[in-house]
């Protein structure tokens, strides 16, 4: 088996992240903050080969992987798309909870919007699709999805995703034990380390 890694990188801070909105196929921008926090994921992995770089199609996760130095040769792949919200698409849990009491993203229905295993069918395919690579993986991206295709490379069902908090500007870590997949690094975060 090659060794790899898999850089997952979440995108830098939006307005809606900031309020908690829920934000999957609707383009925000990033912050100017946002912007500074990609600069510097940048500098957390300038130094390193990357063999392949993927990003979402939203912009938000493309301008965080150009900020941070990585957008040339990077594919775009639709796989990286964060969870379709549906309904609930700019709205805050908080909102859906005031009709729906006790709804959770992971456990509800989430009407003209995904399932949890309809992304986890996508974060299949992605480490298949990684796991062909020989050398290191970037993936720029968002937090469910993210989080999900975390859960997916240990074995688990995509809604363990759910145990794997992920803040914005965040690098985590995937690679392997052996031969057994695992997670070196999760929702680290380039600024916290100065």
């Amino acid at each position: 088996m090659a060794e790899r890694r898999v850089w997952l990188v979440r995108h830098g801070e939006t307005e809606w992240s900031k309020s908690g909105q829920h934000t999957g196929r609707t383009d925000i921008a990033l912050t100017p903050n946002g912007e500074r926090q990609a600069k510097a994921l940048g500098r957390y992995l300038a130094g390193r080969k990357y063999a392949l770089v993927l990003t979402s199609p939203m912009g938000r996760a493309k301008a965080t992987c150009r900020l941070a130095g990585l957008s040339e040769g990077a594919e775009v792949t639709e796989d990286l798309h964060e969870w379709n919200y549906g309904i609930y698409e700019g709205i805050t849990t908080k909102a859906v909870r005031e009709k729906q009491p006790g709804w959770t993203i992971w456990e509800s229905s989430i009407p003209e919007g995904e399932t949890v295993e309809q992304v986890g069918e996508r974060a299949r395919r992605l480490i298949a699709r990684v796991e062909k690579v020989k050398g290191d993986v970037a993936l720029f991206a968002h937090g469910h999805i993210l989080r999900i295709l975390g859960a997916c490379w240990m074995g688990l069902a995509p809604i363990y995703g759910r145990n794997l908090g992920l803040h914005t500007a965040t690098i985590s870590v995937l690679g392997y034990e052996r031969e057994t997949r695992v997670i070196e690094v999760w929702n680290q975060s380039p600024l916290a380390e100065g």
